[in-house]
C-alpha cells in the first residue's frame, strides 16, 4: 500500500487540523441547497460521498455570509442566521463519520452578487466607476439558450454599482464572525475565506477595482485591511482550535493594474501575521471572456497554478494549497518539490469520489477521469446543478444502485461512453450483459474525438480497464442487426448506437478530396475503410490507404503525433 505516492497520502496538519492525506476537496457550487440555503439531503450526500472516498479535507461550497445579500444563488447554503446550523452539523456528522475533516467557504460576492442585482440591490464594490472592460464578452461565444438562463438568474436585469461604505464593511466584517461562530456551533472544523475569484475581498486586493483613498485602499497594507480584520476577528472569537484557511489570487489576469504574484505573497504574510493557518493559492482573469475563465479561475492546462502557490509558500510559514488540474502525480511531485503542502482536486473528484482510496489501495488505474470538458462548471453560470459527462451520480443521488429482485440477460448494442456505462452499471448490479460494436474499437465518437482531445481517450482506456475486470461479454466486428441480437435471448436490449451527423452545408464540403465526420471516423475504426478510399486517386488518399494496409489507424497516439505535420487527422 501507498508504494506510488507517499507524500500525497502522508498525514499532514493544517493550524488545528491534522488531515489523513493531503488531498483536498475545494470548495465547488453545487446549487442544490433549499431555497432558503438550507443543506438538503442531495448537499449533504454530495459531501458524504467524497468524504466516504478518502479525501482529507473537504470544503463546503462558497456559502453568502449575508445571504441573501452577496449571495450569487438562493440555493447556495447561507450562513447569515442560526437556522443553518443543524444542517451543518449534519454535514459534520457525515465527514467526521468517514475520517475526513469539513470546513466552509465563506463568502460575500460583492459585483458578482446575482440575488443582488435581481432584486434591485446594488452590488458592492471598493470604488466606482469600477474598471473598464467588455461585461458582455462571455455572451460572444454563448448559445441563445444559454443566455436565456443567464437573464434569467438576475431576473434580465443589469448590476449597478456602490462603493462600499465604512458601515457597510464593518457589517461585511461582522457578517463573517458571526458565521464563523455558527460554523463552530455545528461541530464543523474550520472556515476558508474566500478573498479571491473577483468576489467582494478580491476586489479590495486588486488595485485595479480599488482606488479608495481612505483606510481601506491605497497600499496593499491598507487594501488588505479587508482581509485582516475578518481574519483578526475570528481568530479571536473561535480561538485557536477553529482552523482558517484563506483563500487568494495569485495573480489578476486579463486586466491593468490587477493582482500581482508579489502582491499576492505579502498578501499572504499579512494574513498569516493575523492568525491564517493556511493559505490557498488560485487565480482569477477579469477579462469578461470565456476564454478568460480558463486563466481564471477555472485552467485548461495541468499545474496551471503551481508556479503562484511556489511563489506564496516561499514568503510563509504556514501551509499552502495548490490549485489547478492537479493530477495524483503531479500533486506527488509538487509536494516533493515544496512547491505546495496540500493539493486541491476539484474536478477530479466529481468525476470520481473514491479517486483518493483508489490511490490509497494502490489502484490508481482504477480511477475515473476528468476529461475536463467544463459540463459541470458550465451549469453555475445559470444555477444549475452541475452534471458530469463522465460521472452519471453527481447530482442524481435519489436513484439508488440497488440490486435487482431478477437478474436479466441485457444485450446492448454501440460501445461508445453511454453503451460502456451501461454495461458496467447492469454488470454491478447482478446482470448478465453482452455488448455488441461493429468495429474493432470501443469508444464511439469519443474514441475519434481523442485525436484532438486525449482526455477522451482516457476515458475509453478507462472503460476497457474497467470492463476487462468485470463478467460482461464483448463482441467486436459484430453487424447487429434485429436476428442477431435475438439469438441471444435477450430479456432487455439497450440501443446505445450515439447521434447521427447531420450533413454539412460548409460550401465545398461535397467534393470528393473532402472526409467528413463519419468517413474519419470509419478509417480510425477500420469500419468500410477500403470503400472510403477506392476510387480517390489523390496523394492524400494515397497516403491513407498506406495508413490503413500499415494498421497505424489502430494507434491513435501515432495518428495524432503524425497530424501535428499533416492533416486531414488530427
Amino acid at each position: 500500500m501507498r508504494k506510488e505516492f507517499p507524500r500525497l497520502l502522508s498525514e499532514g496538519t493544517l493550524g488545528p487540523l491534522t488531515l489523513r492525506n493531503r488531498i483536498v476537496m475545494p470548495a465547488m457550487d453545487q446549487n442544490n441547497c433549499t431555497e432558503d440555503g438550507l443543506i438538503s439531503d442531495k448537499t449533504l450526500q454530495h459531501y458524504e460521498d467524497r468524504a466516504k472516498g478518502g479525501a482529507g479535507l473537504l470544503i463546503l461550497e462558497t456559502s453568502a455570509v449575508k445571504w441573501p445579500d452577496g449571495a450569487t444563488s438562493k440555493h447556495q447554503p447561507s450562513l447569515s442566521s442560526d437556522a443553518v446550523v443543524p444542517g451543518l452539523e449534519k454535514l459534520a456528522e457525515r465527514a467526521h463519520k468517514h475520517g475526513a475533516r469539513m470546513i466552509v467557504q465563506a463568502c460575500h460576492h460583492g459585483r458578482i452578487s446575482g440575488l443582488d442585482i435581481s432584486r434591485d440591490v446594488p452590488v458592492l464594490v471598493p470604488s466606482t466607476p469600477i474598471p473598464s472592460f467588455d461585461t458582455l464578452g462571455m455572451a460572444h461565444n454563448t448559445t441563445t439558450e444559454e443566455l436565456m438562463k443567464m437573464a434569467t438568474l438576475t431576473g434580465g436585469k443589469l448590476p449597478t454599482f456602490k462603493e462600499a461604505s465604512r458601515e457597510e464593511l464593518e457589517e461585511v466584517i461582522e457578517a463573517f464572525v458571526e458565521a464563523s461562530l455558527r460554523i463552530k456551533k455545528a461541530n464543523l472544523d474550520g472556515i476558508e475565506i474566500h478573498a479571491a475569484h473577483g468576489y467582494l475581498i478580491s476586489t479590495f486586493l486588486s488595485k485595479a477595482w480599488n482606488r479608495r483613498e481612505d483606510e481601506w485602499g491605497g497600499s496593499i497594507e491598507k487594501r488588505a485591511r479587508l482581509l485582516s480584520e475578518i481574519v483578526r476577528k475570528i481568530r479571536k472569537k473561535c480561538g485557536s482550535d477553529f482552523a482558517i484557511v484563506v483563500r487568494i489570487d495569485g495573480h489578476e489576469y486579463g486586466i491593468e493594474n490587477g493582482i500581482t504574484s508579489d502582491e499576492a505573497s505579502t498578501t499572504a504574510v499579512i494574513a498569516e501575521e493575523v492568525g491564517a493557518d493556511a493559505i490557498h493559492v488560485s487565480a482569477i482573469s477579469s477579462s469578461g471572456t470565456g476564454v478568460g475563465f480558463t486563466e481564471g479561475p477555472l485552467p485548461w492546462e495541468r499545474c496551471q497554478y503551481s508556479e503562484l502557490a511556489k511563489t506564496v509558500k516561499s514568503a510563509i510559514s504556514i501551509p499552502v494549497i495548490a490549485v489547478g488540474r492537479i493530477e495524483p502525480a503531479d500533486g506527488e511531485r509538487l509536494i516533493a518539490e515544496n512547491s505546495c503542502d496540500f493539493v486541491a482536486m476539484g474536478r477530479q473528484l466529481l468525476a470520481d469520489p473514491e479517486l483518493p482510496n483508489n490511490l490509497i489501495n494502490d489502484s490508481p488505474e482504477k480511477i475515473r477521469p476528468c476529461i475536463n470538458c467544463f459540463v459541470c462548471v458550465a451549469q453555475n453560470f445559470w444555477n444549475g446543478e452541475p452534471v458530469c459527462a463522465v460521472n452519471p451520480r453527481l447530482g442524481n443521488y435519489e436513484e439508488k444502485v440497488e440490486v435487482p429482485k431478477k437478474l436479466k440477460n441485457v444485450v446492448i448494442v454501440g460501445a461508445g461512453p453511454s453503451g460502456l456505462e451501461c454495461a458496467r452499471m447492469a454488470s454491478n448490479r447482478g446482470h448478465k450483459v453482452t455488448l455488441l460494436e461493429q468495429t474493432r474499437s470501443l469508444g464511439g465518437t469519443a474514441l475519434f474525438s481523442s485525436l484532438t482531445t486525449p482526455k477522451n481517450g482516457e476515458l475509453i482506456n478507462w472503460f476497457e480497464r474497467i470492463l476487462k475486470d468485470s463478467e460482461v461479454v464483448i463482441r467486436k466486428n459484430f453487424l447487429a442487426d434485429s436476428k442477431s441480437i435475438m439469438s441471444f435471448d435477450p430479456d432487455v436490449v439497450v440501443i446505445a448506437t450515439g447521434s447521427q451527423s447531420s450533413k454539412s452545408n460548409i460550401k465545398g464540403s461535397e467534393l470528393p478530396h473532402v472526409l467528413s465526420r463519419d468517413q474519419l471516423k470509419a478509417l480510425l475504426q477500420e469500419a468500410n475503410s477500403s470503400e472510403i478510399i477506392k476510387g480517390r486517386k489523390n496523394l492524400s488518399y494515397l497516403l491513407l490507404w498506406l495508413g490503413r494496409k500499415s494498421g497505424l489507424f489502430k494507434n491513435v497516439q501515432k495518428i495524432r503525433k503524425l497530424s501535428k505535420l499533416w492533416m486531414p487527422l488530427g
